[in-house]
């Protein structure tokens, strides 16, 4: 898979940024849209107001806007998107959380010797805990099958 340039990823971030703005016109939502790169992907955060609605429980309604976004990007594109969508800073924090909870979990694991199970998680979340797990020093796997999918800590 070859990196995109930064110019392509600016022009994904201007793509969502007006699909996104529309939708918020239409929804009749006030919110602020900050573009950024980072790494190989385009960032837009949609800011201000309340959009608690826009994250939905567990994040479900920001995964769905998320990959309605990158379907806009792609249809325009011809290219498939990778794009991070964050509502009300709700990823953010959530990576806050899931990094603290990896390296508990792997605290814990190397405190008792057994591995630790933690709840179901969406891809995103799984992601940020296995990295923590790892700079925590210990092992991470997932195992079962979506939505269930979960990550398993053991110590090395």
């Amino acid at each position: 898979m070859s990196e995109k340039s930064t110019e392509a990823l600016e022009r994904e971030g201007d793509i969502a940024a007006d699909y996104l703005e529309a939708l918020l016109d239409i929804a009749d939502l006030d919110g602020d849209i900050d573009m950024d790169v980072e790494g190989d992907r385009a960032v837009v955060s949609i800011t201000g107001g309340n959009l608690e609605h826009l994250v939905g429980q567990r994040g479900a309604t920001l995964d769905a806007l998320q990959e309605l976004t990158r379907l806009a990007i792609t249809r325009e594109t011809g290219e498939r998107s990778r794009l991070m969508l964050d509502v009300g800073g709700h990823r953010a924090q959530r990576r806050v959380e899931l990094t603290e909870i990896g390296t508990k979990a792997a605290a814990d694991a190397k405190s008792t010797g057994q591995s630790v199970k933690l709840k179901p998680m969406n891809p995103f979340e799984r992601k940020i805990v296995h990295d923590a797990v790892a700079a925590a020093g210990a092992i991470s796997s997932s195992e079962g099958e979506e939505p269930n999918r979960r990550v398993v800590v053991t110590a090395e």
